[in-house]
């Protein structure tokens, strides 16, 4: 777990709209502009499934999960996942854009799932919470 991360306690939580204005509160004042809640309920508990409150203006990496799927639903805001295609250029790796797929409850847009080895990114349009889930244990 991280330790700017909160741990959540109790096994029955709801997500509800003050839990949402705290973590959005906590990101705007992170360097990062982005503040995850850990809903794992046990340290013997290997999923990745986290509440993710991000701002505009926060970079995500361009990554992939190798051995897994992720699933991503925003429960408040707006942003793109940017899907990408890994290309060699003069003998270095860089990415191509292949896909834009826009998350808005607002508009009836709530998730969506990245196939496992997909690189991939988000772009925040408006202060969102996404909820993301893995399978298997975090590896850096």
């Amino acid at each position: 777990m991280s330790p700017n991360s909160i741990q959540l306690l109790q096994s029955d939580m709801l997500f509800n709209n003050e839990l949402m204005d705290t973590l959005l509160a906590q990101a705007k004042v992170s360097p990062r502009l982005r503040q995850h809640f850990d809903l794992r309920t046990s340290a013997s508990d290997t999923s990745q499934r986290m509440l993710n409150a991000l701002w505009p203006g926060t970079e995500v990496p361009v990554h992939r999960h190798e051995e897994t799927a992720e699933t991503v639903v925003c429960l408040r805001g707006k942003l793109e996942e940017v899907l990408y295609e890994a290309v060699q250029e003069g003998g270095e790796q860089t990415f191509r854009e292949v896909s834009r797929q826009l998350l808005s409850p607002q508009e009836g847009l709530y998730g969506m799932q990245i196939p496992a080895d997909v690189w991939h990114t988000v772009h925040v349009l408006e202060p969102s919470v996404i909820f993301e889930a893995k399978d298997g244990a975090y590896k850096p």
